[in-house]
């Protein structure tokens, strides 16, 4: 007998703790987290329809040697050409969101409490309608500049990331439910985190499984 999971999707500009509070949450008694972009790099591994489809868009050139699609490659032309993003969210996009369709029935079949979904483009991606609840992860600038250098980006590339994401916070603060600024002592952000769930839980209609 199967039973509807309450589905929570995190999304935010990178940098700002989506995988920390994704990572929180699996912690969590019955919590399934699914991650989109590793979902996104199953559509596109060797042999897909959607990688063949990449390829014929944007050149066989874009295919190693072992037949692996060279990601970062095609991440440098779709970052400098919004045509050419479009075209490839176009592909990538409706089999991701296919595949975390099936995953979620599973999880409602396993007996699952919470579906977590984790994605940058959550909303525009169409996931953000398969979810109950929306959550927006957010930081300050200066800290999503300092956490992207500590990860090893090169100061003049984090800042222009850290000025091109600044729309996003404006853009999906009207499709969240709840905003959680990472900015502050972790202990405090994670415990927020976890009463966030269960008010989720409350607001739903369940308890938080045990």
């Amino acid at each position: 007998m199967t039973h509807r999971v309450l589905r929570i999707g995190i999304t935010g500009p990178i940098g700002c703790g989506k995988s920390t509070v994704s990572k929180w949450l699996a912690e969590q008694p019955h919590v399934a987290v699914i991650d989109a972009d590793m979902v996104a790099r199953e559509v596109l591994a060797p042999g897909t329809p959607e990688v063949e489809a990449v390829h014929a868009r944007f050149g066989e050139g874009l295919r190693a040697a072992d037949g692996v699609l060279d990601r970062a490659a095609l991440g440098r032309i779709v970052f400098a050409d919004a045509t050419a993003l479009r075209a490839l969210e176009a592909i990538v996009h409706p089999a991701v969101r296919l595949r975390i369709l099936h995953v979620i029935a599973d999880a409602e079949v396993g007996g699952a409490g919470v579906v977590v979904i984790e994605a940058i483009k959550l909303v525009e991606g169409g996931l953000a309608a398969l979810c109950d609840e929306v959550w927006l992860v957010t930081c300050a600038p200066e800290v999503q500049l300092e956490r992207l250098i500590d990860r090893g980006s090169e100061p003049g590339d984090a800042r222009a990331r850290v000025a091109a994401q600044g729309s996003i916070r404006e853009r999906l603060s009207g499709a969240a439910t709840r905003i959680i600024d990472t900015s502050g002592a972790i202990e405090a952000t994670r415990a927020r985190v976890v009463s966030l769930l269960d008010e989720a839980l409350a607001g739903h209609g369940a308890a938080r499984p045990t």
